[in-house]
């Protein structure tokens, strides 16, 4: 099985979801992941011990000019290094998650690699609105699957954003104290969890940070993943509970885990994991491209699960005024993270990985 969804953890973290599943599902299944330099898997992958190929990068810009014009030179280097990689690892079936590293894999996968037959292909869309990769793969894909209905993928079989295990089954409240200690963290104060996706994000950055004194003189601890290109100068309240502030937060499943509400972006992958470990959110869709973070989050928060906060919305004064007022209200947090478990999806990667082993096993069984 072949996974192809570098670039960022929005991409990375479904691929290796699905990988861990198929693991578990069948452990003699062989799996790589594709990727480029450029992006996170250079790290995350090998760290989840997974084989990890790279090919050149084929990113398909949006304006027209002279990197248009490159593409289709780019776009053919990619397509044959992905080829090449396909023929190494006898691959059986590759699952794509979108993002430039996937198009040259379903290109690849489409044709006969070393007179063997047409690769079977999977495809799982886990934003509201189709990326270009998803809709041109998507049209000879033999199975399409989607995180929400009407991503742009005619008759795609909505199943949700594949979630590592260790998420989906996470027990929140058993893993708090030991959750807290490992951040050093205060282990009874209220705590509010602050991240912007893999990169961070300055607004909320900014926003938090500069509501630190009023967080902490309302007894509020704050685990804060800021980015690893960003600081941030938080002041911190003599006696009040740690503000603790890291560049990026491997230990996603502790840091969950240490919160009782989490300010974040509302990308798919992030969604789908706040949702699926039932911790109550403050969504704050990035204001760029078409909306679809928006989108991303609607359905859980329509559930009860979080709020919707517009970018320009989120001050200092903001997060000052609503974070202690829901950290002070244990009901309504109880009632927020019973219905985030309710909005999310917590078997999207056993449903994917079980559709590419059956692909793969159709397609061994007729090259044997």
């Amino acid at each position: 099985m072949v996974v192809a969804g570098g670039g960022t953890a929005g991409h990375i973290e479904p691929a290796l979801a699905v990988a861990d599943a198929a693991m578990a599902l069948d452990p003699q299944v062989r799996i790589t992941a594709l990727g480029t330099e450029r992006g996170l898997e250079t790290t995350i992958v090998p760290e989840r011990g997974y084989d990890l190929r790279l090919i050149p990068p084929a990113p398909l810009p949006r304006k027209v000019g002279a990197d248009l014009a490159r593409t289709p030179v780019r776009l053919a280097r990619s397509v044959a290094a992905a080829r090449k990689v396909l023929a190494e690892v006898e691959a059986d079936v590759v699952v794509g998650f979108g993002g430039y590293v996937s198009l040259p894999a379903y290109l690849a996968a489409r044709g006969r690699i070393r007179s063997r037959s047409r690769i079977p292909l999977v495809i799982h869309e886990a934003n509201a609105s189709a990326g270009i990769a998803n809709k041109v793969g998507a049209r000879w894909a033999d199975r399409v699957m989607a995180a929400v209905p009407d991503c742009g993928l005619p008759g795609a079989e909505v199943v949700g954003i594949p979630v590592r295990g260790s998420l989906a089954a996470l027990d929140r409240a058993a893993l708090r104290a030991k959750a807290r200690h490992y951040f050093g963290l205060d282990e009874s104060a209220p705590t509010l969890l602050v991240f912007g996706g893999s990169q961070g994000a300055r607004r909320l950055n900014d926003a938090v940070t500069g509501a630190s004194r009023a967080l902490g003189e309302a007894g509020i601890g704050v685990l804060h993943g800021y980015g690893p290109k960003n600081e941030i100068s938080p002041d911190r309240v003599e006696g009040a509970p740690p503000y603790v502030g890291v560049g990026y937060l491997k230990r996603m499943d502790l840091a969950y885990a240490a919160a009782d509400l989490v300010i974040c972006r509302s990308g798919a992958m992030t969604v789908a994991e706040v949702s699926a470990t039932g911790l109550p959110a403050v969504y704050v869709p990035l204001p760029h491209g078409n909306g679809e973070q928006e989108l991303n989050a609607l359905p859980v928060v329509e559930a009860g699960g979080g709020l919707l906060v517009a970018d320009e919305d989120l001050t200092a004064e903001w997060v000052g005024r609503e974070v202690p007022a829901l950290l002070g209200d244990p009901a309504r947090l109880a009632r927020m993270a019973a219905s985030a478990v309710v909005g999310g999806h917590r078997d999207a990667a056993n449903r994917v990985a079980t559709a590419a082993l059956e692909l793969a096993a159709v397609h061994r069984g007729a090259e044997l």
